[in-house]
């Protein structure tokens, strides 16, 4: 019985959930399997589960799908995705739909082992005990992990709270996106800074223009410490 925490593999491969099994377990996780979204789904129901480790592409339901899904029902619960696939766009879109990060195949079991801890770090990390911040007209409270503008609760995915946070808790710094990576994601990540601009696409989108972050050509981003708009 592992101590690191419950992972679930979704893969319709059995040899992949074999290694990544020996990994998991060699790691101290405990580790359940299933071979596609709707076999995930109805292991998710029964709780327990602390993180996903979920392939792009399936029979019955695809690796997208299952993560819309998870999202609905299971909020910010931990989203790894796998893909043959190198294309930026299927990056993007697996971002975009709640991942937390992405690996693309072939990789080597060591690499997804530590993937998952680096996601399960930053998720059990202790909260900020400071007090709330702002980013343009939204609100952020590191302790509720709440996120309001005018007074509406706005849902944010674990990331785009973390890296909102982030750069609201030092206005007017300029982050490189690689230096973004290794604060909000806990490492270099494998997809590139392409991973940063989607989160902060996302994150414009759900509050608005309003959000005080500001691109930095050529660098990265800031947050400029302007007030709520009226």
């Amino acid at each position: 019985m592992g101590t690191g925490g419950h992972i679930l593999v979704v893969d319709d491969e059995r040899s992949l959930r074999k290694l990544l099994r020996t990994y998991l377990e060699d790691s101290g996780y405990t580790v359940a399997e299933a071979t596609n979204g709707v076999e995930a789904l109805e292991q998710l129901r029964a709780g327990g589960i602390d993180l996903v480790v979920l392939d792009m592409m399936m029979p019955e339901m695809d690796g997208l799908e299952t993560c819309r899904r998870i999202r609905t029902d299971h909020g910010q619960l931990p989203i790894i995705m796998l893909t043959a696939r190198a294309d930026e766009i299927d990056r993007i879109t697996g971002l975009e739909m709640g991942a937390d990060d992405y690996v693309t195949k072939p990789f080597s079991g060591r690499e997804v082992a530590a993937r998952v801890k680096a996601v399960l770090r930053r998720v059990h990390g202790e909260p900020d005990e400071g007090g709330p911040l702002r980013a343009g007209d939204a609100e952020l409270d590191p302790i509720s992990r709440t996120c309001r503008v005018h007074g509406k609760q706005v849902d944010l995915t674990r990331l785009e709270f973390d890296l909102l946070a982030e750069l609201a808790a030092h206005p007017n710094v300029v982050f490189t996106r690689e230096r973004l990576l290794e604060r909000v994601w806990g490492y270099q990540s494998g997809v590139g800074g392409k991973t940063v601009d989607v989160h902060v696409a996302n994150l414009r989108r759900k509050i608005g223009a309003d959000i005080g972050v500001v691109a930095v050509r050529g660098v990265g981003y800031r947050l400029d410490p302007v007030g709520p708009s009226s």
